[in-house]
């Protein structure tokens, strides 16, 4: 009995961590990681509590998932929305020229939260404490194919995939612009 009950722990253990770790979000904006996350030594200390993302201003800025807007602000003259997560995480967008979301509101994943103010900063907190966003973060790639050795038209293309790192899922996406 004692076997059985451990082997269903595990069992539940591991598939609550597949769960977790099966997230796979659209990223934020359409732009190349120019900073990744680098977590602090301490509290206080230096390092990079989420990523940068080389944008421009005027980028649009889409949630990864859905959730409630917990504040929607400035902060040291930078403004910032933040979005709570059904799984309590809290993701946070950062250097928005405009804001689109506000304290409240209940967004859709891929809603538009704002615009880049230039460099874009996406921080994924859990609690008080920061995690890299960027294992939940899946990126496009393109189909594979085969193209005729005849000379004849290649078949199109399908829609782009979306790539998970952490997961190594692949899932199939109509990409919107």
């Amino acid at each position: 009995m004692r076997f059985v009950v451990l082997v269903l722990l595990l069992w539940c253990h591991t598939n609550a961590q597949v769960a977790q770790a099966s997230a796979c979000w659209r990223p934020p904006v359409t732009a190349p990681v120019s900073d990744p996350f680098r977590e602090p030594l301490c509290r206080w200390c230096p390092g990079n509590r989420g990523i940068e993302y080389a944008t421009h201003i005027g980028d649009a800025v889409t949630s990864v998932t859905a959730g409630e807007v917990t504040f929607s602000g400035s902060v040291a003259g930078v403004d910032y929305v933040v979005v709570r997560h059904p799984d309590g995480k809290r993701a946070t967008y950062g250097n928005l020229s405009d804001r689109l979301a506000g304290r409240g509101d209940v967004i859709a994943r891929g809603t538009v939260v704002g615009r880049a103010a230039g460099t874009f900063h996406f921080g994924l907190r859990d609690g008080d404490r920061y995690i890299d966003p960027a294992p939940f973060i899946g990126h496009f790639a393109g189909v594979l194919r085969l193209v005729p050795a005849d000379g004849s038209a290649p078949a199109p293309s399908g829609p782009p995939r979306l790539v998970c790192s952490a997961t190594r899922s692949v899932v199939n996406v109509e990409r919107s612009s």
